[in-house]
Order: structure tokens, then C-alpha cells, then sequence
């Protein structure tokens, strides 16, 4: 017998309780060493390599390569290659055309010759899957800034379209946060379709470089696609005889919606994409690098660079503090550490000043509603969102602060706030409220990603489970919140996950809201959900899902077991009452049989979302912070219970 399954064996010998309970103490400790000195959490956001490339290409089209950073990107660019030459959008995923187009033109900027085995790899996938021409329409901008593409054969949209009512189809408030302020400066670029030398060809990217796009058949104008297509066609005929002067008018228009939303530390949104084409629709307005908003926006987009020890750097596409500390404060909280935990106190402060009471755009929609909730980033008051506003007033519940007045009066706003920002059907989307046309995504334009934010059952679940954890589980808001979930369940007994992978993610965030709310665990949506968890545990105890369950429901619950997801259907499991059951032995001892000697996991695979499928995510501090939370309400469930009952009678 060998050592490793004698010390299995060993290990399975052990009392589970005191298993979790080691389990949970390393882990604990790791956890609160990562904490920030000013009480703040922030893993790693890793996305995929068109951050990198596209940094690269902002550098080369504003003129400020550096030798070093151009270096430092194409070592990281070049390590995320797959062994059949292409680039992924996650870890173990498929080659991916546009990021590999991307990816491969960074690498030519960094001086990688088309020769060379790792490029010809690349270049021969890439002719092979249609060229240049099949990738998306944002990678087709970019070629477009250095003449790799030309302007013409991209799609059109007008920076007219700032002017367009807010009750008007296609309005920017149409379009979810995210895809808005990406929108609005792309306009600008579009308008001035600029071009930059471009130190080499990309010939060997096209199937035919003598017709590099060759033309398709037109979709019927029964269809929506055919629609689309014409509308497409007309707005390239408006450009032709567009009135220079509302042309001239829309731009400016247009440069000062941008420059109003730009952070105090000189990004918009905290998130990279928008930051990079604002500064680009600046600088074509006459904006020059010396210009402070240009400063400032420059200076926002190294702050996106994570440097290596092997000398590669990785652009972010986003910083995750407020969210991984809210996370982290509940995990420690729920995993034992007394409320009044010096570790707790002081995230509870950082997360206070960081409580947006100023109105944003979602106060297009919500004129009325007074300001209160919470953004993702360190600098974000334009765009708080309903998720982390509610997540952090669960956490804020768990801390003994000494200043309960201050407490009180951030967690009534954040409530209000978030009441506010319910949807006619009863759920929540994460940003806006009502954000559900069908017209957006049908744009020739927007071939990437979801560009609206429809309410998500994970949103509405944690809203629902802030609002009972306030002693508001039998207000009418929240009733309308639960009855929405419920209809909402797949037939296997799953909920989808927007913003977590996937089904495992949405289940895990609904059946602990469902029950903190009052469903009595024995309530048949609760046991279907407890049966499809334990249908898709995997055979060594943890749980998986890959990010295909996306396009392809044939992958729900299935995917190589990760720490992060182990924690999800635990949770579930665990407030579903089946904390003897054997599924969650077999959990816990996964989790305790995988964690690393300094405490934490090893987690590669990619269980966050951005965008389903077109964008994931992997969330470095998720393989912390949701297994020391589903250890602790395994060690520490019933008196969870008891002081919560206690703090909301202090409260």
C-alpha cells in the first residue's frame, strides 16, 4: 500500500470536527496575514491575456512603449500560451481566435519574429479558424488603429447617440455600466477612425490577404439579425452626410460625460477596458498627454500591473478590494474570531469610508433614491452596485464596532438603497435597475460579452439574504425578492450564476438566502437543490464546474474540484440542514486534504465570471476566502445562529 493512501486512510480516521477545525485554523491564519495594514483585502483579478496586449497597444498608439514594460508583458503574454499555440480565455479552456489575435500582435510589438515556433503556431490556428475576420468586432478596432483593419468594414455607431432619450431604444442607459462607459468613448474613436503607422503587416493572419474580409450573406430582414445588418448599413450612410455641427456638438457632449466620470484616482470605474478607449477618445479630441485628466489617466492604468518575481507583469482588468474584503470579514467572522476582532474592526472602518453616498448613473433611472450603497473597486462612486452593498451589510453585521451609531446609519443607507434599486419583477440586476432591453445585444457592434445587466438570481439571493439578516424577511420587497428565486430554479434543482461559475456559484448563493429568509429546509425547492448538489459532487469529495456550463448546460456541475466551488455547495449544503450528511464529510475532508501548508489552495481554474462564457474570471483570493466561511458554519453553524438572533436584537 502506498504512503500517500495510508496517509489517507490516516487522515479519514481523524474525527471530522477535528479535521475542519485544523483545517480552519491554518486557513484563518493565512487569511488574516493577507489583510492590508489600513483593513482592507485585495487578491489577484485574473482575466486573459487581451489585457496585457491591449495595454501594449494603447502604449504603441499614444507613443510611450517602454522597453521595459513591453518586455515584462510579452514574458507574461508568452507564458499563457497553449501548447497548440493559441490563447484561452480561462485556465484549461479552448484556444480562443480574438485572443489570440491579440495576443500574437503584442508579441510581434515586443519583437517576436512570424517565424519563430511559437508565433507560426499561433498564425496557422489563427488562418485556420477564418483570420483576422472572424475575430470579434473590439479586436478588429484595435488592428483598425494601426491599419491592420479597415475602418470602413467595422460597424458603425455615432456619438450621436449621447443625445438619444433615456425612454429611446439604444440609448447609452440602455447598455448595462460596464458596456456604457466602454460605448461612449468608442464612439469618438469611431467618428475620427485615426491610424497609426503600423511597424509590420499582419499578412500572415489572413486566410487571403488580398481580401481580407470577404463578404457575407445578409440575414434575413424576418430576423432580427437582418435587422440589425440594415440598420448597420444606414448608420454607415449617416456618416456621410451627418450636420458637422451636431457632429461637433455630439463630441463634445460626449468628452464631457466622459471626463465627469472619471475617479478621483484618475480611472473610470475601476475598471481597465473603459479607462483605455477614454483616454484614447480624449487624446483624439486634443487632449495631450500633459493635460491632467490625461495624467491622471495614465497614471490609473499602472496601477493595474501586477509584477512578478520572474520579471512578467499582468494587467488587471479590474481590483476587487471592497469585494474581497466584505468576503474576507464574513469568512473570519463566521469561521469564530470574536466581533470585536481588532482584524474586524478595522475592515469594518475601511469599508465605511468607503460607502458611496453621492449619486451616480444608476440615479438615471432612480432620480428619487438617495445615494448609499457600495462599489467593487477602492475608486468607483459612479457606479456602486446592489451585490457588494449587500454583501458588505453582512459583514458590518458581524462586526461589535464601537461607534454603532456610524454603523446604524451606513447599514439603513445601504438597505434603503438597495430596496430602491429593486426591478419591477421583483429581483435584482447588479447595477441598474430595469437594465433589460432586448436591443443592445442585438448589435452588430456588441459581438462581445453581455452589454445589459438583467436582474441574476445570485444578485437577488444575497439582497434577499441581507434584507432577513436586517429583519425585513416578511416585507413585502423581499417576498416579491423570494418569490422571484423560486420560479427561477432550473428543473435539475440548480440556480444559474451570472457572476460566479456556475450553477454550483447561483446555488450555493440561493439556498442560504432562501433559508436565512425562513423556507424551512425541508421545502421542496430546498431538497431539489440539495439532491442536484449531491448528484454532481465529484469522486474525491470536492466540487467543480467549468466555465463551458455557459454555452452548454451538459457541463452544470461538472469541472475538476476547486477550493472555491467545494466552499459554495458546502454552504448550501450546510444551511440546508444536512450538516451530517455524507456529502459534506466528503467536502470537508477534500478541503482538508488539499490545502497547502501556509493554509490556502491551489486554485488555476477560473470561477468567476464577467461576462457567461466570454469573459471569466479567476478571483486569487476566492480559494481563501469562501472555504474558511464553509468551515466555520460547519464548526460554528448553531451558535452563527444564536448571535445573529442577538445582534439584530442589539440592533
Amino acid at each position: 500500500m502506498s504512503h500517500t493512501l495510508v496517509a489517507g486512510e490516516k487522515a479519514r480516521a481523524v474525527p471530522l470536527e477535528e479535521v475542519a477545525a485544523r483545517t480552519a485554523e491554518r486557513a484563518t491564519a493565512s487569511l488574516l496575514a493577507s489583510q492590508h495594514p489600513d483593513g482592507w483585502w485585495k487578491g489577484d483579478l485574473e482575466t486573459n491575456v487581451t489585457m496585457d496586449a491591449e495595454d501594449l497597444m494603447l502604449r504603441q498608439f499614444l507613443g510611450i512603449q517602454d522597453e521595459k514594460t513591453l518586455t515584462a508583458a510579452a514574458r507574461w503574454i508568452r507564458s499563457q500560451q497553449r501548447e497548440d499555440g493559441t490563447w484561452a480565455t480561462f485556465y484549461g479552456g479552448p484556444g480562443e481566435i480574438s485572443t489570440t489575435v491579440e495576443a500574437y500582435v503584442a508579441l510581434r510589438l515586443a519583437g517576436d519574429e512570424p517565424d519563430a515556433p511559437h508565433m507560426a503556431a499561433a498564425s496557422a490556428w489563427v488562418r485556420k479558424e477564418g483570420g483576422i475576420a472572424a475575430s470579434r468586432v473590439f479586436t478588429r478596432i484595435w488592428l483598425a488603429l494601426f491599419g491592420w483593419w479597415r475602418w470602413e468594414d467595422l460597424p458603425e455607431l455615432p456619438p450621436e447617440v449621447i443625445y438619444l432619450p433615456k425612454w429611446a431604444p439604444l440609448n447609452i442607459y440602455s447598455f448595462g455600466q460596464w458596456a456604457r462607459q466602454t460605448i461612449v468613448p468608442l464612439t469618438v474613436v469611431g467618428a475620427h477612425r485615426p491610424v497609426r503607422p503600423a511597424p509590420f503587416t499582419l499578412d500572415e493572419l489572413h486566410t487571403d490577404p488580398a481580401v481580407p474580409n470577404p463578404p457575407r450573406p445578409a440575414a434575413p430582414l424576418t430576423t432580427w439579425d437582418g435587422v440589425f445588418q440594415r440598420l448597420d448599413k444606414a448608420l454607415h450612410a449617416y456618416r456621410k452626410v451627418n450636420l458637422r455641427p451636431l457632429r461637433r456638438s455630439a463630441l463634445n457632449t460626449c468628452a464631457r460625460w466622459i471626463i465627469e466620470r472619471q475617479e478621483n484616482d484618475g480611472c473610470w470605474g475601476g475598471i481597465q477596458p473603459p479607462a483605455v478607449y477614454s483616454v484614447i477618445a480624449l487624446h483624439l479630441l486634443g487632449y495631450d498627454l500633459d493635460h491632467p485628466v490625461m495624467r491622471a489617466g495614465l497614471k490609473s492604468l499602472d496601477r493595474f500591473a501586477v509584477w512578478y518575481e520572474d520579471g512578467s507583469r499582468m494587467i488587471e482588468a479590474c481590483q476587487s478590494p471592497v469585494w474581497d474584503t466584505c468576503l474576507a470579514t464574513i469568512a473570519l467572522a463566521d469561521a469564530g474570531l470574536p466581533a470585536d476582532h481588532p482584524a474586524l474592526v478595522k475592515a469594518a472602518d475601511w469599508m465605511l469610508d468607503e460607502q458611496v453616498v453621492r449619486r451616480g448613473d444608476w440615479s438615471v433611472r432612480r432620480p428619487e433614491l438617495p445615494a448609499g450603497g457600495w462599489a467593487f473597486e477602492f475608486e468607483n462612486d459612479n457606479y456602486p452596485d446592489t451585490d457588494d452593498t449587500a454583501e458588505v451589510v453582512l459583514a458590518l453585521k458581524r462586526v461589535d464596532h464601537p461607534d454603532r451609531a456610524r454603523m446604524r446609519t451606513a447599514i439603513d443607507r445601504a438597505v434603503r438603497w438597495n430596496l430602491g434599486m429593486q426591478s419591477k419583477n421583483g429581483a435584482w440586476g447588479a447595477f441598474d435597475v430595469d437594465n433589460t432591453s432586448p436591443f443592445p445585444n442585438r448589435l452588430p457592434f456588441c459581438d462581445f460579452g453581455e452589454v445589459i445587466d438583467p436582474p441574476s438570481a445570485d444578485v437577488t439571493a444575497h439582497v434577499v439574504e441581507m434584507l432577513a439578516a436586517v429583519g425585513m424577511a416578511d416585507d413585502p420587497r423581499t417576498l416579491r425578492g423570494i418569490e422571484w428565486l423560486l420560479t427561477e430554479q432550473e428543473t435539475n434543482g440548480s440556480w444559474f450564476g451570472r457572476w460566479g461559475t456556475n450553477y454550483v456559484y447561483g446555488t450555493g448563493s440561493v439556498v442560504p438566502a432562501l433559508v436565512t429568509a425562513g423556507l424551512p429546509v425541508s421545502h421542496p425547492a430546498i431538497r431539489r437543490a440539495v439532491a442536484w448538489l449531491e448528484s454532481v459532487q465529484n469522486a474525491d469529495g470536492g466540487w467543480g464546474e467549468d466555465q463551458r456550463s455557459y454555452p452548454d448546460t451538459g457541463w452544470a456541475g461538472r469541472g475538476a474540484s476547486t477550493a472555491s466551488q467545494t466552499a459554495w455547495a458546502l454552504m448550501a449544503l450546510l444551511a440546508a440542514g444536512e450538516r451530517d450528511g455524507r456529502a459534506v464529510e466528503r467536502g470537508i475532508r477534500w478541503l482538508a486534504e488539499t490545502q497547502k501548508e501556509d493554509g490556502s489552495w491551489d486554485e488555476p481554474y477560473f470561477t468567476g465570471t464577467g461576462f457567461p462564457w466570454d469573459f471569466s474570471i479567476n478571483y486569487h483570493l476566492y480559494r481563501m476566502v469562501f472555504p474558511v466561511t464553509a468551515l466555520g458554519r460547519y464548526l460554528n453553524g448553531e451558535a452563527l445562529a444564536r448571535s445573529g438572533g442577538e445582534l439584530e436584537q442589539a440592533a
